[in-house]
């Protein structure tokens, strides 16, 4: 970008992870599998324990509007262990944004995460794009279809050590759907800014729709291994934290 941060008004850099701040495969080759693998014995673990129960219930509820919708997902079978497996084993095959999914693959990684078994994986460029920001005076959001949970194991567990503390609000699908301009309306809320006063920063195209809808500036992350997207030659192209200067 020509110009910088500060001449554009920025006062906040909202960032999606995957892609962006994170190689896709660190999720679909790392963070996915390690759900799957562990989702059964996670399970057996901690069913009887008060948030699991809400997180299953929440997932019965999303089966029911999967069958009601035509969707064919696998048999619930009143609960029964297995089965809540193979509804898991089915939304991760769809990549669903699923809210219950993914409060139950954040309660699952929190065991890898504490086990050491998985580390946070960024960019070279995250940690030097983090101070310089935060030495500007520009705060740092993350906005991502994780949980919170997710985000802060992710960003708390890197090889560059705790990025939580460079972060100033966390933001997951319960701000809404990331292709909804309003969902980046309430996060301007909840940061106490403007929108125009905002930049994100996404490898999708459609959430930089959304957040343009909303009056937030925007640019398309250009990682290795992100697919194409179809961005006008007015969005901005990023390929490296380093090109955005304050």
């Amino acid at each position: 970008m020509t110009r910088g941060l500060r001449e554009r008004g920025i006062q906040s850099v909202l960032l999606d992870i995957e892609g962006t701040t994170t190689p896709i495969a660190f999720v679909y080759d790392v963070l996915f599998p390690y759900a799957r693998a562990n989702a059964d014995r996670f399970l057996s673990e901690q069913i009887a324990s008060d948030d699991v129960r809400a997180i299953i219930e929440q997932l019965r509820s999303e089966w029911r509007d999967d069958v009601a919708a035509g969707r064919r997902p696998p048999d619930w079978e009143d609960g029964r262990r297995e089965a809540i497996s193979k509804y898991i084993d089915w939304l991760i095959d769809r990549d669903r944004k699923s809210p219950a999914l993914k409060a139950l693959q954040g309660r699952i990684w929190e065991s890898g995460y504490r086990s050491g078994v998985l580390k946070g994986e960024v960019y070279d460029d995250v940690p030097r794009a983090f101070a310089a920001w935060r030495r500007a005076g520009i705060d740092i959001a993350i906005y991502s279809s994780g949980s919170v949970l997710a985000q802060r194991l992710l960003f708390g567990t890197t090889r560059f050590g705790d990025l939580t503390t460079s972060i100033s609000a966390f933001f997951d699908t319960g701000a809404g759907p990331k292709t909804a301009p309003d969902s980046y309306r309430r996060i301007a809320n909840a940061l106490e800014r403007r929108p125009s006063d905002i930049l994100f920063v996404s490898d999708v195209a459609t959430e930089l729709d959304a957040a343009r809808t909303a009056g937030v500036q925007v640019m398309l992350s250009i990682r290795p291994g992100n697919p194409p997207q179809p961005v006008g030659g007015e969005v901005p192209l990023v390929h490296s934290f380093d090109e955005i200067i304050t």
